[in-house]
């Protein structure tokens, strides 16, 4: 039963579906959304009349990225039965991803007058633009060093009983997230709109949209992480492998920390985040290269 839900949600054709839908839905969305723009800043859509996403036509393309985002999800579980380094990996291309999109619904709040450095948002994205350098450059080491482990991976013989009960194993729980992550995607989206109707503007700003959804999503992944840690133990007891899968563990706790602060902090965590699991991967390797001696 595991094998055809994993073969009809996350095989390949599959992927390549998912991803023309996400296209197409990115393209629409983002037409749509310039339109009310439009309409709002020609006092034909007054509803959401102050909200920043609908007074400055480069908050539209918030809106493609977001399902951007959503693809992004589907990815990383995706590869999470095929590689542990990958799945990690797709977490820290989210979070980057998340900042970005954070940047382009920020960059119509930003003043351009003298006090530059004296206002938050300004300061916002500066702190915004610098990490996204940062974390692209993070995360192309973390591939980097992964590249050869990955296509060794890729071409693995089916020998290893151990090994192949543990892929299986990541198998049943990439097709148990799948159900999840809609059931909380359509949650987060519930609450946020029905609170915006009901209450007001006032309500809905208190709610910070860039870390709807994904504040839950980061959680249920920290669960995941330990049951990979817990089950890994199945096909190997290197200490080596089993410090890099409880690092990767903290990594992601530090990310899901990012959520609950802002400005330099939100920015300083998810540097740490990423730093610390391309520095954990790093020392991993390391072990790796230290070969017993063939008579130990």
């Amino acid at each position: 039963m595991i094998e055809k839900l994993h073969k009809f949600l996350l095989d390949e054709q599959t992927k390549k579906g998912i991803e023309k839908i996400i296209i197409r839905i990115a393209i629409i969305s983002f037409i749509i959304h310039l339109s009310l723009i439009f309409l709002n800043q020609l006092n034909l859509f007054a509803f959401f009349s102050e909200n920043d996403l609908f007074t400055n036509p480069i908050s539209a393309i918030y809106t493609p990225f977001s399902f951007i985002l959503i693809y992004e999800v589907y990815l990383l579980i995706y590869y999470l039965p095929k590689s542990m380094t990958i799945y990690i990996g797709k977490q820290y291309e989210i979070i980057m991803l998340i900042v970005i999109r954070r940047l382009f619904k920020d960059l119509s709040n930003i003043s351009l007058d003298e006090k530059w450095f004296q206002t938050a948002e300004n300061l916002q994205f500066i702190y915004d633009i610098i990490s996204t350098l940062i974390l692209f450059l993070l995360i192309h080491f973390f591939y980097k060093m992964n590249k050869f482990r990955v296509r060794k991976l890729m071409k693995l013989s089916e020998t290893n009983a151990e090994l192949l009960k543990f892929i299986k194993t990541k198998k049943g729980i990439s097709v148990s997230l799948v159900p999840a992550f809609i059931i909380i995607g359509l949650y987060n989206i519930f609450l946020w709109t029905s609170g915006l109707i009901a209450d007001g503007q006032d309500v809905a700003s208190a709610v910070d949209i860039n870390y709807i959804f994904f504040d839950d999503f980061f959680t249920v992944l920290i669960l995941v992480d330990v049951l990979l840690v817990l089950f890994s133990f199945s096909h190997t007891d290197k200490f080596n492998k089993v410090i890099r899968n409880s690092g990767f563990v903290i990594s992601t706790i530090l990310v899901k920390l990012s959520f609950s602060v802002t400005g330099l902090q939100n920015v300083a965590l998810i540097l740490t985040a990423v730093g610390f699991g391309v520095l954990i991967l790093w020392i991993h390797n390391l072990f790796e290269q230290n070969k017993l001696p063939s008579n130990y």
